[in-house]
């Protein structure tokens, strides 16, 4: 049980990290929206979706055969051959890929970005930069330095709040506030492998084991690509059939429906890395136990987000953005919201196809959901606009959670608790009510009413009988101290 309270001491630093992380999304908002044109927005979430393909691109999966092999070294020679070999590639092929966009900048800004060639060139730099971020991130991860991860993670998406804003506010646009973004991701670099260098030093890698490693990356990047095919592309498709301006109506109701995602976060950093060691020492059943509660206690807190999102989305909108954007983005938040839940629990059950090594399953899951997803949102878009891309997002979702499910449940058990999914939607119908009789007008009544309807949820479900005195407790260790975290 302590190591269960361990595992639940860093679940809950990682997922304050990653609330905070999520709302600098929201905190960037309305800076943006209400400083720069609408068509300029879009333009930053198709900068923001295409760095997330392009660090997956980068990446060739190593970053993922790091937290798997890492988890297991013994030593800091084991160690340092492991994150130095795999630095060495990807900087290589970061380098060639920063190049490549750099030299095409005029034709990837006619057909991304609005023809703006000096974002596209600062793009460049960028998703170098964001390659070399990822897998220093997950180097942390892998060796569970949780308080560095969590540190060095949201430190980034604050700071480039702050230059974001005062290169935008200094009347330099949007191309200031890629700038901006460049800068900060820049600085995270330098500080995390100054870090890095301190605690293990440096080491001129042999390579001997990156034929190991490439063997397990590699068929993770079709089926990475084919996630942001599932995740991003919605943006692009919109971008080229209806144009920029349609993306940034778009991007806020799915930024504000995707803060479900908050709860998901913190489960794909420290969960897998937890039961790769028990699975790998035969301990089945505790893979299991965790992953049942894992999954009970993401759905206590996601299922009563998607109701709060879905009737507060309209009013949080107009908040954060303009009224226009509100009118046309509001009904995508509620589709996004819920579609996150279910890839929330997918998520978790895809974690038995790492343990056990499937890496080629996800490939073709993915590569056949991307495809899927794809022609469902040209259709969809097509026919109803922006909505139709949501529902696309969400579609795409069940269908994946059906695959992920069905292999799943040929390695392990998990038990799924549905008299406790049933009280939460209880609990949350009720809290809803209260939603409908009071919407929010402002940033404070929106507090108000978000810690009322979050107490009122807690007390039904309690009432209801969902959540036991010894569970209370167990979840109460999320909030404590993460403790002593093993040295490098």
């Amino acid at each position: 049980m302590s190591e269960y309270r361990l595992l639940a001491q860093r679940i809950g630093l990682i997922g304050l990290a990653n609330v905070l992380v999520n709302l600098s999304g929201i905190f960037l908002l309305p800076i943006l929206t209400k400083s720069l044109p609408v068509e300029d927005y879009g333009i930053w979430a198709q900068v923001n979706v295409t760095i997330s393909l392009a660090s997956v691109v980068i990446c060739l999966g190593l970053s993922a055969s790091m937290v798997r092999f890492m988890a297991a070294a013994s030593s800091r020679e084991e160690i340092q051959e492991c994150i130095y070999s795999i630095l060495a590639v990807v900087m290589l092929t970061g380098i060639s890929a920063m190049l490549l966009i750099f030299c095409l900048a005029e034709p990837i800004a006619r057909a991304l970005f609005n023809g703006n060639v000096a974002v596209t060139r600062a793009l460049s730099v960028i998703v170098f930069v964001e390659a070399m971020n990822v897998l220093l991130f997950d180097f942390y991860r892998a060796l569970q330095r949780m308080k560095l991860y969590a540190l060095f993670s949201t430190s980034v998406v604050y700071l480039t709040i702050i230059l974001a804003y005062w290169f935008v506010s200094s009347g330099k646009g949007i191309h200031g506030a890629v700038q901006g973004l460049a800068i900060a991701k820049l600085i995270i670099l330098i500080i995390m492998f100054s870090v890095l260098v301190r605690h293990i030093g440096l080491r001129i890698p042999d390579f001997r084991h990156l034929k190991e490693y490439l063997s397990f990356g590699l068929p993770i990047v079709p089926a990475s690509i084919s996630g942001w095919v599932i995740n991003s592309s919605d943006r692009y498709v919109i971008g080229m059939l209806l144009g920029t301006a349609w993306v940034g109506y778009y991007s806020p109701g799915y930024l504000l429906g995707s803060l479900v995602s908050i709860f998901i976060g913190p489960l794909n950093t420290v969960l897998p890395v937890a039961l790769y060691r028990y699975y790998d020492r035969g301990d089945v059943e505790s893979v299991e136990t965790i992953m049942s509660l894992t999954i009970k206690y993401f759905l206590a807190v996601a299922i009563p987000s998607v109701f709060g999102l879905t009737f507060l989305s309209k009013p949080m909108l107009i908040m954060l953005s303009t009224p226009d954007i509100a009118e046309k983005s509001y009904l995508i938040t509620p589709i996004v919201a819920f579609g996150s839940l279910l890839m929330g629990i997918a998520n978790v059950l895809a974690s038995v196809i790492y343990l056990v090594k499937k890496t080629t399953i996800t490939m073709k899951i993915h590569l056949i959901t991307a495809i899927l997803n794809l022609v469902i949102t040209l259709i969809l878009v097509n026919l109803v606009g922006i909505t139709g891309a949501a529902i696309a997002t969400l579609l795409t979702f069940v269908f994946i959670l059906m695959a992920v499910n069905y292999i799943t449940w040929q390695f392990v058990q998990i038990k799924i608790r549905y008299g406790f999914i049933l009280k939460c939607l209880i609990a949350s119908s009720v809290m809803s009510v209260f939603l409908v009789i009071w919407p929010p007008k402002d940033p404070r009544e929106l507090l108000g009413v978000t810690i009322i309807s979050a107490c009122i949820y807690l007390l039904v479900l309690w009432l209801v009988e969902g959540i036991k005195k010894e569970e209370v407790i167990f979840i109460g260790a999320m909030f404590k101290s993460a403790g002593k975290q093993p040295k490098l």
